[in-house]
């Protein structure tokens, strides 16, 4: 609803949407369709049958150097796309233990709209030096979040960690 009246957002999630539509990988959730009805525009995707990444690690606990390289192998794919929100939310563990991203394009038309306090309180904690500066980010901020993401997979928790989302984007 906050976004609906709003015919830039709407005209770019679109757009984004589409070119999230044309990616095929098998690490990379499928997109169906994007369409709307009326002032609701959505995305049709893939039905993934599992968990998300940081699911996983709350019922396992600490993971060891096989598996996560396992799941960061994976995660790290060469397709020259830009995530920018890489963390455990974003990353679906399968059944067969395969993992999927999600969440592709539409992060950056969400977080364009957002303050960085507001995009900060679910991604700060993987976010690059770049991303919380505000400056132009391109494919080491993936790597960056990665690193951060390989890090709490091995020792249970983020790297850095502050009472206001200011103080943790100040550490990276």
């Amino acid at each position: 609803d906050e976004f609906s009246k709003d015919e830039e957002f709407r005209r770019r999630f679109q757009a984004e949407s589409q070119s999230v539509a044309m990616l095929s990988h098998p690490n990379i959730v499928s997109v169906y369709d994007v369409s709307s009805s009326g002032d609701i525009d959505y995305i049709v995707m893939e039905l993934i049958d599992g968990i998300t990444l940081r699911q996983y690690m709350e019922k396992k606990g600490v993971l060891n150097w096989r598996e996560t390289l396992h799941f960061s192998m994976q995660i790290a794919h060469s397709r020259g796309i830009i995530h920018r929100d890489i963390k455990p939310h974003n990353i679906m563990v399968l059944k067969n233990g395969s993992v999927k991203v999600t969440d592709f394009g539409i992060a950056r038309v969400v977080s364009s709209q957002s303050t960085l306090t507001r995009e900060a309180l679910g991604s700060v904690h993987y976010i690059s030096p770049e991303q919380a500066k505000g400056g132009r980010v391109d494919n080491r901020t993936d790597i960056y979040s990665l690193g951060v993401v390989m890090y709490e997979m091995l020792t249970g928790r983020p790297p850095y960690d502050g009472e206001t989302p200011v103080s943790v984007a100040i550490q990276h």
